[in-house]
């Protein structure tokens, strides 16, 4: 088999997302595992080149950034190094590397926005991304007025582009809707520049870094792929392939739709949220 045989291409990426359904004018959040693409000519910018493509120049894409920050939680409790903790500055935080090289290459793309919320920050390109970042609420993040918020009330979807189901950022604003008991809450500081000063905000959030509840926790289960896979039954996305990589696109209204109904149902009774 030759090189050109397996080597992936921008305009068959394309055409690919296309008929997967990323349509132009569209808002799409992506999630990317990129190797499971296979070899693509020009690499990582090529992917978002496709993306882009894809949804035209009326359409907005997204992505998940959280920061790079470098302190572990016991720096927090160190003087010396807290005081050398770097202070968010959206224009040069790095994206997380848990999440990629394609967050971060969204992030530098040229005309990328950046929300303000160093943990729940999404970065955009294109018509909406603007509308997408503004005002970013610095408590609760993932909730109301956040960048998921508008993504599910924008009408916009869910790419999964090679990425495991369990990684679909969206459903924190599922964990925070759901009428479920025993929501754990966690608060803590982060150093940003606030009117040209470095200061130390104080956030308030559920705790995702966990299932948001001791009993999703204890039921050792991957409810994100279960809502997923919920979903994709029900009709709320379509399973495909892009080059080698096997791919999902969601409706993200519907995903959420789906989401709160699946965690209330198992895990509903209301309730008043805990302390971490």
């Amino acid at each position: 088999m030759t090189r050109a045989s397996v080597t992936v291409t921008r305009t068959q990426l394309r055409g690919e997302l296309r008929r997967l359904g990323v349509d132009a004018g569209d808002l799409v959040m992506v999630h990317a595992g990129l190797r499971s693409l296979g070899p693509v000519l020009g690499g990582v910018n090529t992917v978002v080149q496709s993306l882009l493509d894809a949804v035209g120049g009326g359409g907005t894409l997204m992505a998940y950034m959280d920061w790079e920050m470098g302190a572990e939680p016991e720096d927090f409790e160190d003087e010396r190094l807290r005081e050398e903790i770097p202070t968010f500055d959206k224009r040069i935080a790095r994206a997380s590397r848990d999440h990629g090289i394609l967050a971060e290459t969204i992030r530098t793309w040229p005309g990328a926005v950046r929300s303000d919320h160093p943990d729940a920050g999404v970065a955009a390109i294109g018509a909406r991304a603007e509308w997408i970042c503004a005002d970013h609420p610095l408590r609760y993040g993932y909730g109301p007025g956040s960048p998921l918020h508008k993504l599910a009330e924008g009408g916009g979807k869910v790419l999964m582009l090679g990425a495991p189901l369990e990684k679909i950022t969206l459903l924190h604003h599922v964990e925070h809707l759901a009428n479920i008991p025993g929501k754990r809450i966690t608060r803590y500081e982060r150093p940003l520049w606030v009117e040209g000063e470095r200061r130390w905000v104080s956030f308030e959030e559920f705790d995702t870094s966990e299932p948001v509840t001791d009993a999703l926790l204890a039921s050792g289960g991957d409810y994100f792929t279960a809502i997923a896979e919920l979903c994709l039954a029900q009709g709320g996305g379509r399973a495909g392939r892009i080059a080698r990589a096997p791919s999902y696109l969601f409706d993200a209204r519907r995903l959420v739709t789906c989401g709160v109904a699946w965690l209330e149902k198992h895990h509903g009774g209301g309730g008043l949220p805990t302390e971490s």
